[in-house]
């Protein structure tokens, strides 16, 4: 079996880096220098420069490959019983019926046609599409959904460990991916590219649709359905993502043999359930295990993302419409140069996060509508020591709508590598659904002493919240026995603004590496009322702002637990939030400025830290 490490190479990214630094900035000193200096006197002419990276479109050769040419054949549609949002009860939904014709292989082959060529459209007409295995994209090809073209992906797991790069064995044929910021083998999301530059996955508009069919019961008949594995309507004990894996080993000592014995113990500590499958991937990472050792895929409950990019540069996804994924809907990971524009996400699935661009250079996010399950964006950059790919930097995000989701604009949890330079503007967190599935937060930052890394250089502008976020509390469970009672803070949804540096804490066994955020700029956001049922509200807090908590830290004593530094919130309008005698929490921060600040009836402009 191959290892993964032959398909990381760290030395591409670090071109890219440098590719990346020298087209953003102009290459001669002089203007070095003047860009330099205007970012220091506008930190927004900084976003200005990635918003005009992508101002000439990729191109692609002139010659189309239809599917049909191919060999693929539409498919009927019949009722049956399923899940179209994981918290609520099954109902009536479309899916292809029994005995479909599949389209895999001349999806595959026009693919393989376009890029013999050199490149080229693979046009995907109107009609309901059959696809029993993933889509993968290869360099200089564009697959382009007609309007009313439906891709419905199988429910079927073993369709995703059939096509990957990697035979192991029982475990099916995998891909390089990562889970939750952790590099594994594992089945094949259901678009995918790896190591592929100038490529483009697009649609003529929102009726141009991928369908993951995520709360579809498997066709196989080996268990309820791909969202079930989080644990979310499962009839199966031992099915999920969250349970004891009896596939997985006992001890790490034998696939990480150098480790001292209280590092092996820290890092099982003393629950069984590590060796469920969420947490015994970690692991691996925290143990250093190759990552040609951390095979998934068949007998495991990973759910594959909707699309996934390993590795790729000049990225385009524009024009189409995305329903129930299995996991993540858009995951680009160590990728250069990505535009993501105009996709519609209807996923209302356990950890449908809409966007999560991880460890990328030059991203711009426009004109998106997000209803989602999760986070409509979070920005990541690996967990534990799954760094190499690095941080990610210079991502702009405007001109789009936030429907349901636990956080609008999101950074984090897993940022061990950091993130810098993210820039979001011209949003309207519209929370469409704020009766029945309220929106959680609008700009969240989270991580704890796990995942640590940092985050610096973020600025927000002009956000309007026609119906305010949830105005009850999620509030924050920290470990027992520190400074912060249980049940007193909203880190988990209910505030406009939250900065949670003690994100699940009790989750991690390994909580050694203090967070650090400085640098957090949001003005002009504007939140209005919603009439509930016992007054009219915008939120439960206007903000909380949680540094790190030293007595959540078990690594060697003496580490520093910084506070955080250089944050500013102004002119803003936060509404009414239902905790009136509590509007804001605040710990371990050193100098939040507030100016022209309005909280119900009052204006502040102050200093805080505590």
């Amino acid at each position: 079996m191959r290892t993964t490490m032959q398909a990381i190479d760290t030395r591409r990214r670090a071109l890219l880096k440098g590719a990346g630094a020298a087209a953003l900035l102009a290459p001669g000193a002089s203007a070095l220098a003047d860009t330099a200096a205007k970012a220091a006197a506008d930190p927004w002419t900084r976003a200005e420069a990635i918003i005009g990276k992508f101002a000439t479109p990729l191109a692609f050769p002139k010659r189309d490959y239809a599917i049909t040419t191919f060999g693929a054949k539409p498919c009927a549609m019949s009722k049956a019983r399923g899940f179209l949002d994981s918290e609520q009860g099954p109902t009536e939904l479309l899916t292809p019926s029994p005995g479909s014709h599949d389209c895999h292989p001349a999806i595959r082959d026009a693919i393989a046609a376009a890029s013999k060529a050199g490149g080229g459209r693979v046009v995907i007409p109107a009609g309901n599409w059959y696809c029993k295995g993933p889509i993968v994209l290869l360099s200089n090809v564009h697959v382009h959904l007609a309007a009313n073209a439906q891709v419905c992906f199988s429910a079927n797991p073993a369709d995703y460990a059939k096509h990957g790069e990697y035979d192991c064995g029982a475990n099916g044929k995998l891909s390089l991916s990562r889970w939750q910021g952790n590099d594994c083998l594992n089945y094949t999301p259901l678009v995918y590219a790896h190591n592929q530059r100038n490529i483009a996955l697009t649609g003529e508009d929102w009726t141009s649709t991928l369908n993951g069919q995520g709360g579809v019961t498997f066709e196989d008949g080996s268990g309820d359905n791909w969202w079930a594995w989080s644990g979310k309507n499962a009839t199966s004990p031992t099915a999920r993502q969250g349970v004891v894996n009896p596939a997985n080993a006992a001890s790490l000592s034998a696939l990480a043999p150098q480790l001292p014995e209280a590092e092996l113990a820290l890092i099982q500590g003393a629950n069984p359930n590590w060796r469920s499958d969420e947490k015994f991937l970690p692991a691996l990472s925290e143990a250093r295990v190759a990552i040609g050792k951390r095979v998934f895929g068949k007998g495991h409950f990973l759910r594959p993302c909707m699309v996934e990019f390993v590795g790729c540069s000049d990225v385009l996804m524009r024009g189409y419409q995305v329903l129930a994924s299995p996991f993540w809907l858009h995951h680009p990971v160590n990728c250069r140069n990505v535009h993501f524009s105009k996709v519609k996400m209807e996923s209302m699935g356990p950890n449908s996060d809409g966007f999560d661009p991880e460890s990328c250079e030059t991203v711009l996010v426009d004109g998106c509508l997000f209803n989602t399950g999760d986070d409509c964006i979070a920005i990541k950059a690996g967990k534990g020591t799954d760094t190499q790919y690095g941080p990610t930097r210079d991502v702009v995000i405007q001109n789009s709508v936030m429907n349901s989701g636990h956080g609008a604009i999101t950074l984090g949890s897993e940022m061990a590598a950091g993130i810098e330079h993210v820039y979001a503007q011209h949003l309207e967190i519209r929370n469409m659904h704020w009766a029945s599935d309220p929106l959680g937060t609008a700009v969240r930052m989270k991580t704890n002493m796990n995942r640590g890394g940092y985050l610096r250089h973020f600025y927000v502008r002009d956000l309007v919240l026609p119906n305010g976020v949830r105005t009850k509390a999620g509030f924050y469970k920290p470990i027992e026995g520190g400074p912060i009672p249980p049940r007193t803070v909203s880190s988990g949804g209910g505030a406009v603004i939250t900065i949670d540096c003690d994100y699940t804490p009790g989750f991690d066994n390994v909580r050694t590496r203090p967070p650090r955020v400085s640098d957090v700029h949001i003005s002009d956001i504007r939140v209005s009322n919603v009439k509930t049922g016992d007054g009219a509200y915008s939120s439960y807090q206007a903000f909380v702002i949680l540094g790190p908590v030293a007595h959540s830290y078990n690594g060697a004593a003496g580490a520093p637990v910084p506070p955080l530094t250089d944050i500013s919130i102004r002119d803003c309008d936060f509404g009414t939030p239902r905790n009136a005698d509590q509007p804001w929490f605040i710990h371990n921060v050193r100098g939040l400025t507030l100016t022209n600040v309005k909280i119900g009836e009052r204006s502040h402009n102050a200093t805080l830290s505590g």
